[in-house]
């Protein structure tokens, strides 16, 4: 047998009915805090430091990066060769 329920309701009557806490403003808040820490800290920073610390081979390795993958992609849409088409006959 079996037996099915759907039942239709938002996620705060759910919980009021399950009888759990609302959360909502303490969420609310945790977000809040974590929003303004994160906003003083960027502020405070120089933008040039930031991607110092992220890249720290420079703009030069990132844009060589890009370029080798660039070449990567354009390599492969070009015309085939004879030799790319063909298999390997096994020895």
């Amino acid at each position: 047998m079996k037996l099915k329920i759907d039942i239709d309701c938002t996620p705060q009557e759910a919980r009021a009915f399950l009888g759990l806490p609302d959360v909502e403003p303490m969420q609310e808040a945790v977000l809040a805090r974590a929003q303004k820490r994160l906003t003083e800290y960027l502020d405070a920073r120089d933008p040039e430091a930031l991607l110092k610390l992220w890249f720290p081979g420079g703009l030069q390795e990132l844009g060589q990066m890009q370029e080798r993958l660039w070449k990567q992609f354009l390599g492969g849409l070009g015309p085939a060769s004879p030799e790319r088409g063909k298999r390997k006959e096994p020895r």
